[in-house]
């Protein structure tokens, strides 16, 4: 997975998709920022809208899942 991160201002976390997430000139996915003891999680096509926020063991677990293994 490489990151690709989306421009904001300096309050805003440094929110980024996978390369994966089809053409990376389209925002059709989920962007994610990592925050201390937190990440943050929102689709890319609305970027105002609500935000999931889990802490970091949770997300962990999740990407453990995702992947498989």
């Amino acid at each position: 997975m490489i990151r690709k991160t989306s421009v904001g201002d300096s309050s805003e976390p440094a929110w980024f998709k996978s390369s994966y997430s089809s053409n990376s000139n389209e925002p059709d996915c989920v962007e994610v920022a990592h925050a201390p003891s937190a990440v943050h999680v929102r689709d890319s096509k609305v970027i105002q809208g609500p935000r999931l926020t889990v802490g970091d063991t949770a997300w962990a677990e999740f990407l453990t899942y995702a992947a498989g293994s």
